[in-house]
């Protein structure tokens, strides 16, 4: 799942990337409206964290401009995270298409749930579990489970098994998964998605999920083997 964080604060900032990243997000941050709505106008995300005080171009601005443009990112939910606190301000914020609105100070316990919820009203609708033979993943919990057993992932090999899932039956490259395992400005190479298939792979197989290499093209998430 990739997220935008558009926040100027550079300590929340780092709090927040740190905390989602071990969540299994991947976070693109820009501290300016300007990049926000580049960003936002530029790339796929699964839900943006908006910031109202941002330099320059203020966060109803970029808002106003996401969900008039619609398509792509225009699409995604957005959580409005900011110190003003007053009626006008959170009505506006709905008004103009936010899905959520909280007030800073904020504990990270309940951010990182809201987080959860908005992502999975985006892209599950009613249905927070993905199923795959002998596999369930939990998109709340954010785990994966064999047989109602706890499948030990660490939070790349998850992000990258939801991507595989969300896909099943078709191919993910090795592009799309970086893409989902890495923020703006980091890099994942050809030769790392290897070693996380490797070892995904070795965790999941027992339960008859099979991952197929498809030489040029990606990964395939087959149809999950049924016992004799």
């Amino acid at each position: 799942m990739r997220l935008l964080l558009a926040e100027d604060d550079p300590l929340l900032a780092d709090g927040l990337c740190r905390s989602l990243g071990q969540g299994g997000f991947a976070i693109d941050h820009v501290t300016d409206g300007a990049s926000a709505d580049h960003m936002a106008s530029s790339q796929a995300y699964d839900l943006i964290i908006l910031d109202l005080g941002l330099p320059g171009l203020d966060g109803f601005s970029v808002l106003k401009r996401l969900r008039r443009r619609g398509a792509g990112s225009g699409k995604a939910p957005v959580l409005i995270l900011t110190a003003r606190a007053g009626l006008e301000d959170r009505v506006k914020g709905l008004d103009l298409g936010a899905d959520d609105y909280l007030v800073k100070p904020f504990e990270l316990p309940e951010l990182e749930a809201r987080v959860r919820a908005l992502v999975r009203r985006g892209k599950f609708g009613a249905n927070p579990q993905l199923t795959h033979g002998r596999l369930c993943f939990d998109t709340i919990g954010r785990r994966a489970l064999v047989d109602d057993q706890p499948l030990e992932l660490s939070a790349r090999e998850l992000s990258m098994l939801e991507t595989l899932l969300m896909s099943a039956g078709r191919v993910v490259s090795k592009e799309q998964l970086a893409e989902q395992l890495t923020g703006w400005g980091e890099a994942v190479g050809a030769n790392a998605i290897e070693v996380y298939i490797h070892r995904l792979r070795k965790k999941v197989e027992p339960a008859g999920i099979s991952i197929r290499t498809v030489r040029g093209l990606g990964y395939l998430l087959e149809k999950p083997r049924v016992a004799p």
